[in-house]
């Protein structure tokens, strides 16, 4: 068995899932605990030794950012490997966590390659991964895919045809799936709108029309790409609303996608985006966002 211990730090059981899947995967007998903030985090790290922590940034009660420090300030915990995974991939977050001594970077939403490469380069550094690789079988998950989905379905993801999902969204509980489709209108069109956002998925990044929005998820419209997103794909969805231009980074996955029109080649695409983050600070800022879309009727709010 690997004598190689990671932790997992993050207030969402579905980022939490998705990087415990990824690594048992690719490292099978791997140990691996979470936390699900850094109050929780500092607790276990206080007791246990562990050879890695992959860690979100903003969680409640205790940030990434804050263990990150508490971690340097301690006499065995400063060499130890300290990977931030967050949706702040903005180059003063970047250059912060340097800053504060984080060993790697991975940006959300992340592809299994991107995570497994950051994890391999902390664990080497420490001497750990060739333990690790010689105990992994040499035809270890070929079919492991570049994106989310294939971290939990064992890479065996496949394309979501849209006929499937049309059929998925037929029996649908009620909510925001079930808002009828809405002629999107062109994107030059809501360029000073208050409508708009822009969702980062492990294909790319694209803009996105906001339909309807609640404190559980948000109706997205987007012009289909030559990539069709895929359902539980992890995503982020970046938000900049209000004079100040308070930007918010939401951080979830998609239940849903339905054509917008019936038929195979529909132009435009309509996702049903599912928060994970338990952050008070961001349920506060979605609250707010639909406190002044109800009275300015840019956004609907939904169940």
């Amino acid at each position: 068995m690997s004598k190689v211990s990671v932790l997992v730090v993050d207030d969402a059981s579905f980022i939490r899932d998705l990087v415990k899947n990824c690594l048992r995967n690719y490292f099978p007998g791997i140990r691996i605990e979470e936390a699900v903030n850094g109050r929780k985090a500092q607790s276990l790290l206080a007791r246990e030794a562990f050879d890695l922590v992959l860690c979100d940034w903003e969680m409640p009660e205790m940030s990434g950012l804050e263990l990150l420090t508490w971690c340097r300030e301690q006499d065995k915990l400063k060499t130890m490997p300290f990977v931030m995974v967050t949706s702040r991939g903005d180059k003063e977050n970047v250059v912060q966590a340097i800053q504060a001594g984080v060993s790697g970077y991975v940006s959300k939403p992340f592809t299994n390659e991107q995570l497994l490469t950051k994890v391999k380069q902390a664990l080497n550094k420490v001497g750990k991964l060739d333990t690790l690789l010689n105990g992994t079988p040499t035809k270890m998950n070929s079919a492991l895919g570049n994106n989310s989905l294939s971290a939990l379905t064992g890479g065996k993801a496949a394309v979501v045809a849209p006929s499937a999902v049309a059929a998925a969204a037929t029996i649908a509980s009620p909510g925001l799936l079930n808002s009828p489709p809405i002629k999107a209108p062109a994107f030059s069109a809501l360029s000073n709108g208050r409508g708009q956002g822009q969702l980062r998925l492990p294909s790319g990044t694209q803009q996105c029309v906001i339909k309807a929005l609640s404190l559980k998820e948000a109706l997205l419209v987007v012009k289909r790409t030559d990539t069709l997103p895929q359902v539980l794909d992890s995503a982020v969805l970046d938000l900049e609303q209000g004079d100040n231009a308070e930007t918010a980074r939401l951080n979830g996955y998609l239940h849903a996608i339905i054509a917008h029109e019936q038929k195979p080649d529909s132009e435009w695409l309509q996702l049903t985006f599912r928060f994970v983050d338990q952050d008070a600070q961001k349920l506060d800022y979605i609250s707010r966002l639909i406190a002044r879309g109800t009275a300015q009727k840019h956004f609907i709010p939904g169940a």
